[in-house]
């Protein structure tokens, strides 16, 4: 812990105050994810099989909290402030089905396979890479899958966008209640504890760095920059040749928002997991050589379809939802579907053993 606030200050002392706060907003949500075993693949899993709400209610909490932080300084401070709107299409629909359905298989989504490799988790620690670069892969598809058809991007603003968004969000939260028995629907403290923090985190994330939060283009410029310190020119790329991610490509990491909540989050598990038992520790598990395939595979889709879908559980479900952007609502509907599918593949591939 030491050494993480020491980062903190040398960031905050040799780069900006700015990036500094980001940094320890990172790590708080690692912090938050690990240490109170809060996530969003394990609860949408609790849902589809045990009729489980607990997990699912504690991240709607989380995404109205924000919503209604979000959605007026938004309308507000547009000028300053961004959201995380991004157009409804065929990809983007696609796309998020097929990552509800590899979440599923790996159980682990954007920032669950940042916490999960921060804990030492191994099949994490494979998924990551392979990740970043189906990131870095999507990013170069983009504009062709974009093409295919896609709507104008739409945002529900000022008061009646906050209506509607806490409205949808509540009617989520009856149905699921509705389908599940009775002795499942009380939330967990711990639950409500990691919902507040999370909003506040994300609440601090917005105010901090203009933008909310988010995993997947973080994941993508780090092999970007790779690529572009080996020789590979990316200035006709669609993607990485406008002028924000020229900037990226350019600059450190560490003037990057996206990358030092990454990085935070990393830190944040690691920092858990060392508090809890003195060091990683994890032994490593009993699958077969098909399964340890099935789970890079996984982290490669899981990065590629995050990019089509304009981001992940993160990016897209929570920061899209909560800053009033219709695609997130849409992502959320294809996500859960393909996770329906998921939960049933698992265990066909060997990935359900436990070490």
């Amino acid at each position: 812990m030491v050494a993480a606030v020491a980062a903190i200050a040398a960031v905050a002392l040799f780069v900006g105050l700015r990036y500094g706060l980001l940094l320890a907003v990172g790590m708080g949500f690692g912090l938050v994810l690990e240490g109170m075993r809060f996530g969003f693949a394990g609860p949408w899993r609790a849902m589809i099989v045990d009729r489980n709400p607990s997990g699912i209610l504690a991240q709607l909490l989380a995404i109205a909290l924000v919503a209604i932080v979000a959605i007026p300084i938004l309308e507000l401070r547009g000028d300053e402030l961004t959201s995380a709107a991004a157009p409804i299409g065929y990809a983007m629909v696609g796309a998020a089905f097929c990552f509800g359905v590899a979440m599923q298989i790996i159980l682990s989504c954007g920032s669950g396979t940042l916490v999960n490799a921060g804990s030492g988790n191994l099949i994490a620690l494979i998924a990551l890479p392979l990740f970043a670069i189906g990131s870095f892969a999507g990013s170069q598809h983009l504009h062709w899958w974009t093409g295919l058809g896609a709507l104008p991007v739409y945002e529900l603003r000022g008061f009646s966008g906050l209506v509607l968004t806490l409205a949808g969000l509540a009617a989520v939260a009856m149905l699921v209640l509705y389908v599940s028995p009775k002795r499942q629907r009380q939330i967990p403290r711990r639950y409500l504890v990691a919902a507040c923090l999370l909003a506040g985190l994300a609440i601090l994330n917005i105010v901090i760095a203009g933008q909310p939060w988010g995993v997947v283009y973080g994941l993508g410029l780090w092999v970007a920059k790779g690529a572009v310190a080996t020789g590979v020119d990316l200035s006709t790329s669609t993607f990485w040749s406008v002028p924000s991610s020229v900037e990226r490509l350019q600059e450190s990491l560490f003037t990057d928002y996206t990358s030092l909540t990454n990085i935070g989050i990393l830190v944040g598990a690691f920092a858990v997991v060392c508090w809890r038992q003195g060091g990683l520790s994890q032994k490593l598990p009993r699958l077969t050589w098909q399964a340890w395939a099935v789970a890079a595979i996984t982290g490669f889709v899981l990065g590629y379809t995050a990019r089509l879908a304009f981001g992940c559980n993160v990016g897209a479900f929570f920061s899209g939802i909560s800053t009033g952007s219709a695609h997130g609502w849409v992502w959320f509907g294809a996500a859960f579907l393909g996770a329906c599918i998921g939960v049933r593949i698992r265990p066909a591939v060997g990935l359900a053993v436990k070490s």
